[in-house]
């Protein structure tokens, strides 16, 4: 369960911004299950998603895929000039396994200055691990573990995190922090629906024969029309390819006079080939619908938008829901009809279908949501948060609950009106001018 996150200088945030996930009201939740987060066009609203994402990356890839000699890959606020010296920071608080975490980072362009991990079990701070530079504190609990410690120490660069040079050594202190942040943050944007893949939705389905039905419930809930999915399976050709590709490296060798072979290269080339025959043709699956009696199925290409982005949200959602994990859609409501946003939103919100505290963290600009909807509110009040420009292009964060608004106030109508900020200033006599080329 993610309870907050805060970042600063990454993108358009420039000063620490922190988006908190803990209930304002009803006090028997504890973290809230939907977080709906508005603003205008460039406002930051990606921005924010686009930093957990960058935090995901790094606790991944720092160690092995960063470039030793390349610094730290981050993206600072572009415009102030100060923000190129100034360190980004992100951090997140959650809880896994039935214990709060606090886990952070501050990194310029060349190392990791900072970096902490604070568990809290029994509610008490108890110390993982403090990093400044170079030197690391471990907390109480690692001391026997000194070998081990030193190690970890030596393995780490100035520009990896040590989270992520602790999982390469397998070290368990690492693990719950590591798992929740990789595993349990599931992301899913609005690009790619002009050429659907099928695929993610295929190997969801042929995993458990349940899904299959869950999948086309789902669909038929929707009103799209469909009413069953065709799963195809074929060899990937890439992995075909990799077989012959390798094979025709082996036979090169061998064609060579033994002196002119390094045999560790040949070795592992066969071992590659040996891997990939053991490992035997991978699959690739296509999805196809059906409607109704018809009986020629449909490529998914051949599909809406609309029911191409609820085809890709259905099995990620479920997976979300089925684990308990956190999924963060940027523009939900990108060609998805305001009526299925909300019957989204109300799963993640019931207990029956969400048993195991899933979270769904979403960018939108459907004001509908702040209403209510066949006599149903959507979004509660402490659900809610807005991204606004500053006058020097940075991103300012705050909640709809920070107005202290009335459970029966009008929140999509005060909205649009700019009592919250978070809109555009449009004026249709500029719009015209600049048609008509009018403006100075």
């Amino acid at each position: 369960m993610l309870r907050s996150f805060r970042l600063g200088n990454h993108r358009s945030f420039l000063t620490e911004q922190e988006l908190l996930l803990m209930p304002r009201f009803d006090k028997s939740r504890y973290v809230l299950p939907v977080t709906a987060v508005y603003g205008a066009n460039a406002s930051g609203k990606s921005n924010l998603l686009s930093g957990l994402a960058f935090m995901q990356s790094a606790v991944r890839s720092s160690f092995q895929r960063w470039d030793a000699l390349e610094g730290v890959p981050r993206t600072p606020f572009k415009l102030a000039s100060a923000a190129a010296g100034t360190p980004s920071v992100f951090v997140v608080e959650f809880k896994t396994g039935g214990v709060a975490y606090t886990y952070g980072f501050a990194m310029d362009d060349e190392r990791i200055g900072e970096e902490w991990l604070y568990s809290y079990p029994e509610k008490r701070k108890r110390i993982v691990f403090e990093r400044t530079g170079s030197e690391v504190k471990f907390g109480s609990t690692l001391r026997d573990a000194k070998g081990e410690l030193g190690v970890l120490g030596q393995m780490t660069r100035g520009n990896a995190l040590l989270l992520s040079v602790a999982v390469q050594l397998n070290l368990e202190f690492a693990m719950p922090a590591y798992r929740f942040i990789t595993r349990d943050l599931i992301f899913s944007s609005s690009e790619g629906l002009s050429n659907p893949r099928t695929e993610a939705l295929g190997r969801f389905i042929v995993r458990d024969p349940n899904n299959q039905r869950r999948v086309v419930d789902l669909l038929r809930a929707a009103d799209l029309g469909i009413t069953d999915l065709l799963v195809e399976e074929d060899e990937d050709p890439m992995w075909s390819r990799s077989v012959e590709r390798a094979e025709a490296e082996l036979q090169k060798i061998d064609a060579k006079m033994a002196d002119d072979v390094d045999e560790e290269y040949r070795n592992s080339v066969r071992d590659r080939l040996n891997f990939l025959r053991d490992s035997g043709p991978r699959k690739i699956h296509r999805v196809k619908t059906v409607h109704g009696d018809l009986a020629a199925p449909f490529d998914v290409a051949e599909e809406s938008q609309g029911t191409r982005s609820w085809l890709r949200l259905i099995p990620i959602a479920l997976g979300a829901l089925d684990r308990g994990s956190v999924l963060l859609v940027d523009e939900i409501d990108s060609s998805l009809h305001p009526l299925l946003t909300a019957r989204l939103v109300g799963l993640f919100r019931d207990e029956r279908t969400n048993p195991n505290g899933a979270q769904l963290i979403f960018t939108t600009h459907d004001t509908s949501l702040l209403g209510t909807m066949l006599g149903d509110e959507v979004l509660k009040r402490d659900e809610v948060w807005f991204v606004s420009k500053e006058e020097r292009g940075d991103t300012s964060l705050y909640a709809l609950s920070d107005f202290k608004p009335r459970k029966e106030e009008n929140a999509e109508r005060r909205y649009l009106q700019g009592s919250y900020g978070a809109v555009p200033f449009v004026d249709h006599d500029e719009f015209v001018m600049a048609v008509r080329g009018e403006r100075d």
